[in-house]
């Protein structure tokens, strides 16, 4: 059976161990997938049983850091955390550039109805303090990557920005004229979204099982938040996560040849229709 190392057009890659077994993990180190059952958890993200045995023992691997191996091979995550961070301490350190993106980045309901509509795009560069950041980056760093080598580099761009736009146009839509949103909350929603179909489409599997309920948690979780801090757009949230879960799931029917661009398409289609939303309104 080919590898994914040696055909990225696979919908889903499988474990070096055993060909038989779908999965989206990966080894954080060396980027090789892993299932539930091969999968070591380490401090920051996971590793293989090779990876592993070359560190030396298990527990010398639990008090490592590997704060970096995480998003090897992610570029496309590295590239979002890095705009958002670089963006918010540029804020904090040059005097006045935290108004001059603010004015310029953040999505105004009142703004994008006069035509200014990228707004619901370039709001990813833009967060409401520091732990609204670091829960955000917190969740591309761990979820981001799996799903950017599944997906492919421009299948996983498209697919943020694709939720991006549906809770940016989620949030003008079933919104107030006078909101004004901020950060990359719905392109996450959006990640959750497509890990939720993911884990649902196995959830014959024990592993699959335990995916299903994890994630099931965490949005319920989250979606109680608005009800308990305010200025937390919930339908920016939703409309990620809905993105989302269409996008994964259009990715569990796109397979052979031709699919790494394939899969580029649902999360365009999710901009367009946002863009739209607003535009004919």
């Amino acid at each position: 059976m080919t590898s994914p190392e040696q055909d990225p057009t696979m919908a889903v890659p499988v474990c070096y161990r055993h060909p038989d077994r779908e999965t989206w993990l990966s080894c954080s180190r060396c980027g090789r997938p892993v299932c539930g059952q091969c999968v070591i958890q380490a401090p920051v993200g996971q590793r293989c049983p090779e990876c592993v045995a070359r560190e030396g023992r298990q527990q010398n691997l639990r008090a490592s850091t590997g704060s970096q191996t995480g998003l090897s091979g992610a570029t496309v995550t590295k590239l979002l955390i890095a705009i958002a961070v670089i963006a918010y301490l540029g804020g904090l350190l040059v005097p006045g550039l935290d108004r001059w993106l603010f004015v310029r980045l953040a999505q105004g309901n009142e703004l994008v109805a006069r035509g200014e509509w990228w707004r619901m795009f370039t709001v990813v560069a833009l967060h409401g303090g520091i732990t609204h950041l670091l829960f955000n980056m917190w969740a591309l760093y761990v979820l981001g990557p799996q799903i950017e080598r599944a997906g492919g580099r421009l299948g996983y761009l498209t697919m943020f920005f694709g939720a991006v736009g549906a809770g940016g146009a989620a949030a003008y839509l079933l919104g107030g004229p006078g909101d004004v949103l901020v950060g990359a909350s719905g392109g996450i929603f959006g990640v959750f979204g497509v890990w939720l179909i993911w884990s649902f489409h196995r959830r014959h599997t024990a592993y699959g099982r335990a995916m299903f309920a994890q994630f099931a948690g965490l949005l319920a979780i989250n979606a109680a938040l608005p009800l308990l801090i305010p200025n937390i757009s919930w339908q920016g949230h939703l409309g990620g996560l809905l993105a989302g879960l269409i996008v994964g799931q259009t990715w569990e029917t796109i397979k052979g040849e031709g699919a790494g661009k394939l899969r580029a398409i649902p999360g365009l289609v999710m901009a367009v229709l946002a863009v739209l939303a607003v535009s004919l309104v």
